[in-house]
């Protein structure tokens, strides 16, 4: 919880939103506690006079939600996020009609206009687009997926790179045997090839390391040494061309993971909007370290921003 919330809590357009008090219009009356919570984290983080903060009224309005998340037993980082990322979502979102992007974009590449929008769709959703050509009649159909986390394979047992990491995702996959898709033109199922490309990339882009690998009855973590930038991530390569207009992203957090799969450890490396500067938080060591060292072999979540770092600033009353 700790690594996860100092990470959101660098995130200079989400941290603005809070601190500006743009969140108390959106709350929703049946599911605002948690929102409220994580606003009141925000908060003292950035503008109180302590040299910590306790996250226990976050921590409690979580728990009473997801149980699990309250017992004193190894969770996931990631599914932490996740769950996070939803319940702020439900708490903050505004419904909208359902529509479609329509005009000359090619119907591979439109994007799905979602019905319900909050600043976290606004900053962390992304959508993936899915071509499907039946290798037999060569016919293609197109579908189109939401994530908010995007969870990458690990091609190498030793080392490797993160656009390695994103080649081994967005390359073409053959399906064949028990994996065959069904064909409407052949009207039975038949080998495909499905290769996905970005259609609408988010704000803040989040990659999942996949690390944990279980092949069979055997399980086991990988401790792949993943060179990742910190500056000018490049994912033109696997965006659609008529939606190339983001500028490259900028490393803003990490989340380490130490240990195995029975249990370990998380600590996070954030980069501070104001100084600049990266710090390290382990529970309550907090260290302020040189850009060379965000570069290590536990990195387990990586967040990238296309937004410039800017200093958060609380609204006013007037």
């Amino acid at each position: 919880m700790n690594a996860i919330l100092q990470c959101l809590c660098s995130i200079s357009p989400l941290v603005e939103y809070f601190l500006s008090g743009k969140y108390i219009t959106a709350l929703q009356k049946d599911c605002s506690e948690v929102a409220t919570a994580f606003a009141y984290v925000m908060t003292d983080m950035w503008l109180g006079d302590s040299e910590c903060v306790s996250p226990e009224i976050f921590r409690s309005a979580f728990g009473n939600l997801y149980p699990a998340f309250m017992k004193k037993t190894q969770q996931d980082a990631q599914e932490f996020l996740i769950y996070v990322l939803n319940e702020l979502h439900e708490s903050l979102k505004k419904c909208h009609r359902k529509s479609y992007e329509k005009g000359s974009i090619p119907r591979c590449c439109r994007k799905t206009i979602a019905n319900e929008v909050s600043i976290i769709t606004q900053l962390f959703e992304g959508q993936l687009n899915y071509s499907i050509m039946c290798l037999k009649c060569e016919n293609c159909t197109y579908k189109n997926e939401v994530f908010t986390i995007l969870c990458l394979p690990i091609p190498s047992d030793y080392e490797c790179s993160l656009q390695d990491c994103l080649q081994c995702f967005f390359q073409q996959d053959t399906l064949t045997w028990h994996n065959q898709i069904h064909c409407s033109f052949c009207e039975t199922k038949q080998e495909t090839a499905v290769r996905a490309s970005i259609s609408k990339a988010p704000k803040v882009i989040i990659f999942h390391l996949k690390r944990f690998d279980i092949l069979g009855t055997m399980k086991r973590k990988l401790r792949t040494d993943i060179h990742y930038p910190l500056t000018n991530l490049d994912l033109s390569p696997y965006i659609c061309p008529v939606f190339r207009k983001h500028p490259k992203y900028n490393l803003c957090a990490v989340v380490n993971h130490f240990g195995d799969l029975d249990g370990g450890h998380y600590t996070a490396f954030c980069k501070n909007s104001v100084t600049q500067a990266w710090y390290s938080f382990d529970d309550t060591r907090v260290s302020e370290i040189p850009d060379t060292s965000v570069q290590t072999a536990t990195a387990y979540l990586l967040f990238y921003s296309c937004q410039p770092f800017s200093i958060p600033i609380k609204k006013c009353k007037s």
